[in-house]
């Protein structure tokens, strides 16, 4: 294995919840101001997945406010302290863009039984 191989491998993190497209999580980030380091929740659904190894991501959506907000997060960024998921989605589809023009009930995902 050469040596940029085993750094990546390095910096996998060991245990990475299960959780695919639509589903419901909830991402703890640790977010730094200043000196200060807090845990911050964003809650959503995941729209996309892609990558693999280090550089996978993950796309999770929300509407705050009536304003939708998306977030990319890295899986395996040490700033992303803990995954948790809330509900199993039942989708047909690798990325769920179309829910960014629906709004109230039609933005809903069926869930899996």
């Amino acid at each position: 294995m050469d040596k940029i191989q085993a750094f990546t491998n390095e910096q996998l993190k060991t245990e990475v919840p299960q959780f695919g497209i639509g589903d419901g999580v909830k991402v703890y980030v640790r977010i730094t101001e200043g000196e200060k380091q807090r845990i911050q929740l964003f809650e959503g659904t995941v729209i996309a997945k892609r990558g693999g190894g280090v550089s996978e991501t993950f796309t999770v959506r929300r509407v705050s406010y009536g304003v939708g907000v998306e977030k990319t997060f890295p899986l395996h960024s040490p700033n992303v302290t803990k995954i948790e998921v809330v509900r199993d989605a039942k989708v047909r589809r690798a990325k769920l863009y179309y829910l960014r023009d629906r709004v109230g009930k039609a933005a809903k995902v069926k869930e899996k039984i």
